[in-house]
């Protein structure tokens, strides 16, 4: 059983709302029009998570067949949990376990940062199709903007954060978090040397603001309570990190504080007074022929 990337790197929680959001039918016609799939019959998603866009290829393409492969027990378990009739597998990016020549699709969303190249492309290249598309999904830097009632951390808090901050920076390099992120320029170069061609770029923004007025009432509620949820898991990875270092309550006192400053804000937005955070997401679509 491997649950390293959810217990140390990314909940639950954290992946599955925030992709759940961007990846909500709003932006169905963004993705694609990037994506370009046509009438591809199987797809393969590496590195899925909790199941969030496997959910949504299976609305966006459902004559498709789609598998979702991640190597994290937890987040297979859940993403069954979540929808039983999609096909979710327990299996490593760097050996699929996958004839040759099987898949006219594979994607991946944020996965290409921690994977060395040769392995990531070249597994992907080899179950393929021929004239198969590869699919490559990677963040750029965005915008996050927090509000002034969600950011102020009390000195309770700060505390914590700096006795644990030497752990997490360790976490990040003992289980190659972005060790392996590339420029604009690098990545699509990259993928030609592993045998790709046609490589086009594309780049989409998802723009998170609860105080939009387009926003229905639930979508601000989900876009306020995905913030939350993303500091909630932060603390409770405490656990996992720092062992030992922080009590169970003073992890209990963190997630009271944290909640109570994400009411305020709902409570704000239910009074109209806006305070324009926003999490504005830019994606850079990579995609190859084989």
């Amino acid at each position: 059983m491997n649950t390293i990337w959810s217990d140390y790197v990314q909940k639950i929680g954290t992946l599955y709302f925030s992709r759940t959001l961007r990846f909500s039918d709003e932006y169905k016609e963004k993705y694609m029009s990037a994506f370009r799939l046509d009438d591809k019959k199987r797809i393969l998603e590496i590195g899925c998570g909790p199941g969030a866009l496997t959910q949504s290829l299976t609305r966006w393409y459902p004559n498709a067949e789609i598998i979702g492969i991640d190597r994290d027990t937890a987040f297979i378990q859940f993403a069954r949990q979540q929808a039983p009739d999609i096909k979710f597998m327990e299996a490593d990016a760097t050996v699929l376990p996958f004839e040759d020549d099987l898949f006219d699709v594979v994607i991946s969303n944020t996965v290409q940062e921690h994977i060395e190249p040769s392995k990531f492309f070249g597994e992907q290249f080899r179950v393929l199709k021929p004239n198969g598309i590869c699919i490559v999904l990677s963040a750029r830097k965005g915008i996050n903007i927090i509000a002034d009632c969600t950011a102020q951390q009390s000195s309770f808090e700060e505390a914590i954060w700096r006795k644990v901050e030497p752990f997490c920076q360790n976490m990040d390099q003992e289980y190659h978090v972005g060790q392996y992120a590339m420029s604009e320029s690098e990545l699509p170069s990259v993928m030609e040397k592993y045998g790709f061609h046609q490589i086009s770029t594309d780049y989409l923004t998802v723009n998170l603001t609860p105080d939009n007025p387009e926003n229905s009432k639930e979508l601000a509620y989900a876009m306020i309570n995905e913030q939350r949820q993303t500091n909630i898991d932060a603390v409770n990875s405490l656990t996992h990190v720092a062992p030992g270092v922080v009590k169970q309550e003073e992890i209990q006192e963190m997630k009271k504080r944290i909640n109570a400053r994400y009411d305020k804000r709902i409570e704000l937005y239910n009074a109209g007074i806006k305070q324009w955070d926003t999490s504005m997401s830019l994606t850079m679509v990579l995609r190859g022929i084989k």
